[in-house]
């Protein structure tokens, strides 16, 4: 009984006595989207803590509420200081962001890209779509639908590596088609606010418009910026698949839409880094992730797989 007492004091006592510190620290990584306000990034932060779970991983999630290109800059590099495990980072300007990326590899702290990429710096990986390929997508999908002739309107947002590569594919696309008329190619600074603008003056300064096409979400982020369009008249091509971008699609307001792998963003960038830190350099930077074409021929089935993915499957 006494030898049972007192093994049982030792342990008490090495229990109570033990260090928190002692406990293995979690890993933290820190992932920043191009900015918060941009509804399709909700889907990678769920991703993101999704696979900090299952992983056992913390997860840091931080982006500037607007795009803001300094303000992103700044979040980086207080990450930096922070000493983080690894960054997984959307890039509003790769270039601006290049000099601080190199600074914190060389520093130890690994670095991967996702949804937009910074090409120039020493980043070990980028996860997201072939923009490119993306962007010729839109580009033929809406040339077919306005039977390779007319004029039409493009949308972007300047300044992003990948918006930018979407527009150079959907450029490529369209020249094949010798009847068909850029009108305008539209900046609308990362914003669904100014998209609306922008479509209703253009609607009025050009009344012959055969098609839009968007190589960002944002005339399918809201559900009125498409209102001033006539779609008996005028065909609309978009990037992005999230809601409420398939009502607008089976109600006709648009014909033609492009997904990515939203949830995909947040767990391979948090799945890529937790290999980075286990030892595991990715044999290639570039991991594609393919794309989604949904007209209203396969939405319904593009929504069933979209519940699966919500729910984790």
């Amino acid at each position: 009984m006494r030898k049972t007492l007192a093994l049982c004091s030792i342990l008490f006592l090495s229990f109570a006595c033990s260090n928190p510190s002692d406990q293995p620290r979690k890993l933290r990584f820190a992932i920043i989207p191009k900015a918060i306000h941009i509804p399709v990034f909700e889907y990678a932060r769920i991703g993101a803590e999704r696979m900090a779970k299952e992983l056992g991983v913390e997860v840091l999630w931080r982006g500037a509420e607007t795009t803001d290109e300094i303000r992103q800059k700044e979040i980086l590099e207080s990450f930096i200081s922070q000493r983080v495990d690894g960054i997984a980072i959307s890039c509003l300007n790769g270039d601006l962001l290049t000099d601080a990326i190199n600074r914190a590899v060389d520093a130890g702290i690994p670095v991967i890209t996702w949804d937009s990429d910074a090409p120039k710096s020493k980043r070990l990986a980028f996860y997201g779509v072939n923009d490119i390929e993306g962007g010729r997508a839109l580009g033929d999908g809406l040339a077919k639908l306005l039977g390779g002739k007319g004029r039409v309107a493009l949308i972007t947002s300047l300044g992003a590596d990948n918006l930018q590569k979407r527009l150079e594919g959907a450029q490529a696309a369209l020249k094949q088609y010798p009847d068909i008329t850029v009108v305008e190619t539209f900046d609308v600074r990362d914003d669904a606010v100014r998209v609306a603008e922008v479509i209703a003056s253009a609607t009025q300064r050009y009344p012959d418009l055969d098609g839009w096409l968007s190589v960002g979400g944002w005339p399918v982020f809201v559900r009125n910026a498409l209102d001033p369009v006539d779609p008996a008249r005028t065909k609309v091509v978009a990037f992005d698949t999230i809601p409420p971008a398939p009502d607008l699609l089976r109600a006709g307001k648009v014909q033609l839409l492009v997904g990515q792998k939203y949830f995909g963003w947040g767990e391979e960038s948090v799945r890529l880094l937790k290999q980075i830190t286990d030892g595991q350099r990715p044999t290639e930077v570039y991991h594609y992730s393919g794309i989604d074409v949904v007209t209203r021929d396969n939405v319904d089935a593009y929504l069933e797989q979209w519940k699966q993915w919500e729910a984790g499957r």
